[in-house]
Parts: C-alpha cells; structure tokens; sequence
C-alpha cells in the first residue's frame, strides 16, 4: 500500500479514533539488547492495549522502520488485527526522512478518516532512537515542519531517546511542549507501559479535553 492509499478500505468501526505512529530506528546501532529489548517492549504494548476494551477498538498503530530505508512494515490497524512484526538492526540512520514518512502517513490517514465519517483525536507520532541522523538528512527543515505541525494541532510528536541518542539533535526537532525523553536504560517496556496508560486515558476522553499524562514522562497536561 502507497503512504497515502486507503481508497479500498473500509472501517472495521466507528469509534472515534486514536493513530499513534511509531517510527523505530533499527540501524546498526541498535544491534543486540537494544533490538531486543524494543521487540519485547513492543510486544507488551500490543498485548496491554489488546486487553483494554476500549482503548483496542479506538487505537490504530502504524510502524514506519527505518535505517539505510525507510520501511512502513505495518500500515495503520487496530490492535487485533496484527501481530507485531519483529525488528531487526542494520544499516545507517535516514532520521528525518523516516518521521517525515510518520508524518506523511498521518495526514493521510486523517484524510481516511474524513472520506469514511469516522472522527479522530490528534495523532501521536513517536520517535524511538538511539543514534545520530545520517549527514545528508535535514535536521532544520524537519524541525520546522515538526513546530507548524504541532503548533496547527495536525498531530503531537514525541521524541524518545536510546542510550547514546544525540539529545542535541532531538532538542531541535522536538516542539517545546514535549521536550525529548531519555529512556532509562534499555527498558522498552516501561515505555511502552507508559503508552498503553497513556493511549487508556485518551481513549476514554473527549476531543478537546486537557489530559494529565501519566508521571515521569515531565510532559504534564496536554489537550486532545
């Protein structure tokens, strides 16, 4: 499927819906516990959202992979409608051009969403990396396609950072509203919780509600 074609799909509800993108950086760098530890947190998110009722019938997840390639290795589902693909690491660090593709694929989703009647909170594009974008990438450009995005309530970006990330580079892209999280260690899992939580309160919320994220993400309340 191209980034922008769901012509032939047709809903599976009409719940209003929650996209989260997760765009994972699966370059060298993440060869080894780091790879496996993003496989095991990724699949703790999978199973607590499969297990909250509401959240599972609201929440779509989209996976954009990216190394020397950018990779949609799975387009925007509910929860129960895949199995979480298993990562594996190599290559270089196409950074921007993979959360321009997260963000691409939101927008089009969004257009989805309008074409078929269904309503939506603002997206969640998630940036999961430990490494330093490749030279050729466009780290100013992106930033400020990041701000117009964020600031037009198009969609909401948060950055998360893997031992070694270059928190530099994610301060610049980041919006000043959710400045970069350093994950603690290699536990995916932990985040993923977080997410999970998360995605509970945001689901079972109205559009335009100001929610309180759950503690020690520092990003406090936010509106939907």
């Amino acid at each position: 499927m191209a980034f922008d074609d769901f012509v032939a799909e047709t809903p599976d509800n009409f719940e209003q819906k929650c996209l989260c993108v997760l765009v994972l950086d699966v370059s060298g760098s993440m060869t080894g516990e780091r790879i496996k530890e993003l496989n095991r947190g990724l699949d703790e998110f999978h199973r607590q959202v499969r297990n909250d009722e509401i959240a599972s019938q609201r929440l779509e997840v989209c996976i954009i992979a990216f190394n020397s390639n950018i990779s949609c290795i799975q387009e925007p589902a509910l929860i129960d409608k895949f199995v979480m693909p298993i990562l594996k690491a190599r290559g270089t660090t196409k950074l921007v051009d993979a959360v321009r593709a997260g963000i691409d694929k939101t927008e089009a989703r969004k257009r989805w969403y309008k074409e078929t009647g269904q309503s939506y909170y603002r997206p969640f594009v998630i940036l999961i990396t430990d490494g330093t974008p490749d030279s050729d990438q466009d780290v100013d450009g992106l930033s400020m396609e990041v701000n117009e995005g964020v600031n037009d309530k198009r969609f909401m970006f948060f950055p998360i950072g893997v031992q070694d990330a270059n928190l530099g580079v994610l301060k610049e892209i980041a919006h000043p509203s959710t400045p970069p999280m350093m994950l603690k260690g290699l536990n995916f899992i932990a985040f993923f919780q977080w997410l999970s939580n998360s995605i509970g309160i945001i689901t079972k919320s109205n559009e335009g509600d100001k929610v309180n994220f759950p503690d020690a993400s520092g990003w406090g309340q936010m509106e939907i």
